[in-house]
């Protein structure tokens, strides 16, 4: 089973042929080279220079640079590339979003990458299971909140947001990171470009409910679909099969809650991480009955006359 990396890709073939090239000029065979760098395996530069394996890391390119005295070049070309260098499945989607004019999307199992917080998405990836290790994460986490830049450029999308109610209920990464990522939902509210709205549980079941749905509107109006779900996801282009994705999300909106109500919601799911700080009602009125005793018990210990002693006669 493929560890869900873009394997065989153009861009790793490209990056793979330039390091092979500098290594050439520079007079080293692929042995010698591995030998001369710390960490680097004879085995993975093969895979690196015929683009194979999962995709080279930035500190791989600036490895390189170093020891093959590049000026910065591969560690240039892994960041001109980063972008085709997420999972096999939401590649399609990274590329469209990057122009895209707008973005409707629904979701009943994360806050969208767009609008996470930077520890959010530190938890989301730590858990995933195509994240290699520390250096991984955050080459992800860095090029994950490097997208949201667009939503504070000139050409921002517009951004339409249907998040199922478990979305804000579920605390990723515990309550202090997911107080912080409310938080970040409720600013949208002063931004004319997003709009969020909550899909409640009293709604029952609905169409794309496990998974996630995002339609996007390119600079030419042309329309597509992108549906994901846990291990895979699947880029539409049928202008009829689009047009059937576009009514399940009108529906999504018309049963959501209304612009208001849902920061109403996300509002009161925050009072409720507040509330959980504090000891429950009973245990509040236990708590308070014990420290009254106590008190008591110092007051009178404190506030006793003490009696004189009497030595018996002698």
């Amino acid at each position: 089973m493929s560890d869900g990396t873009q394997e065989g890709a153009s861009i790793g073939e490209l990056f793979g042929r330039m390091v092979a090239t500098l290594r050439e000029a520079a007079g080293y065979r692929q042995a010698e080279l591995a030998r001369a760098m710390y960490g680097l395996s004879s085995t993975r530069l093969n895979q690196i220079e015929r683009g194979t394996g999962h995709p080279p890391t930035l500190a791989n390119a600036m490895a390189l640079d170093a020891e093959l005295n590049t000026g910065g070049l591969l560690a240039e070309l892994w960041k001109h590339s980063n972008s085709r260098m997420f999972l096999t499945w939401s590649q399609p989607l990274m590329e469209l979003e990057g122009s895209a004019v707008e973005i409707h999307t629904y979701l009943d199992q994360f806050i969208p990458g767009l609008l996470q917080t930077e520890g959010y998405a530190r938890a989301l990836l730590r858990s995933a299971r195509t994240v290699r290790d520390e250096a991984h994460l955050e080459e992800r986490l860095l090029t994950r909140l490097g997208r949201q830049e667009r939503l504070d450029g000139p050409d921002a999308p517009y951004l339409w947001v249907v998040l199922n109610e478990a979305v804000i209920r579920r605390p990723i990464g515990g309550p202090d990171i997911m107080r912080e990522q409310l938080a970040r939902l409720l600013a949208t509210e002063h931004n004319e470009r997003i709009s969020l709205q909550i899909l409640p549980f009293s709604e029952g079941n609905f169409p794309r409910m496990g998974g996630a749905l995002t339609l996007l509107t390119a600079p030419d109006k042309r329309k597509v679909a992108y549906t994901e779900g846990a291990e895979d996801g699947r880029l539409i282009e049928d202008p009829d099969e689009v047009g059937q994705y576009s009514a399940i999300h009108e529906r999504q909106r018309a049963k959501a809650l209304p612009l208001g109500m849902s920061m109403d919601m996300i509002r009161e799911a925050l009072e409720d991480l507040d509330r959980a700080r504090i000891p429950g009602s009973a245990q509040a009125l236990r708590l308070a009955k014990v420290q009254l005793q106590q008190r008591h018990r110092r007051k009178l210990r404190g506030g006793r006359r003490r009696l004189p002693r009497h030595r018996p006669r002698s």
